[in-house]
């Protein structure tokens, strides 16, 4: 029971990374814990909207795991496109300790952090869709907070997130498509404000 014990323990560090996005009403950051939970209940309310039929509690058990290996790398933002191998291997290195501790290794949590990771099944390309539309919407709801502050240009938005969402929740796409482009009419987005587009 005890090395069960110390891996909850251990999960307890995800509610210290902290993510680029703001809760909705509140000034200081949102944190990988709370993503994943919040991610988790809309993969539920979403799932009638995926390409194909899903299994959700597979869905959600990935979407609960796939950020476990930010309690050793911390989270970056998605635009980040430099060194993104090196942080994938280092989050691959953080999850294998992290599911390490449990008695049988943790085989099932890194089997469906690696499913999240290759995007294959239809179950992880909707999770993709779900984790990579909740930041998306957070900026919406913040007047582009992120965007913003971060510098992200709409065409980086479109660019990064559009196609995941496209393929595992083509209704959620089509919903963010014209909010995305609304935001970029008020000029939510990073460096916009000073002509540059």
């Amino acid at each position: 029971m005890q090395p069960i014990i110390q891996f909850i323990l251990e999960l307890d560090k995800l509610k210290g990374v902290e993510r680029k996005t703001r809760p909705l009403g509140m000034d200081r950051q949102e944190n990988s814990a709370e993503h994943s939970w919040q991610i988790a209940l809309s993969a539920i309310t979403l799932s009638q909207y995926a390409t194909a039929p899903v299994n959700v509690d597979r869905v959600i058990k990935m979407l609960l795991v796939h950020d476990v290996g930010e309690i050793d790398t911390g989270d970056t933002i998605i635009y980040a496109e430099e060194g993104l191998a090196e942080r994938k291997a280092a989050e691959r290195a953080a999850v294998e300790r992290i599911f390490g501790m449990l008695p049988d290794g943790g085989e099932e949590y890194l089997m469906l952090w690696q499913e999240f990771e290759d995007a294959e099944t239809h179950e992880a390309r909707f999770a993709h869709a779900i984790d990579r539309a909740m930041p998306a919407l957070l900026n919406l709801a913040n007047n582009g907070q992120s965007w913003v502050e971060n510098g992200i240009r709409h065409e980086q938005v479109v660019k990064k997130i559009g196609p995941p969402i496209r393929e595992g929740c083509p209704a959620l796409w089509e919903h963010m498509e014209v909010e995305l482009a609304a935001a970029h009419a008020a000029g939510w987005y990073g460096m916009q404000r000073t002509g540059a587009t």
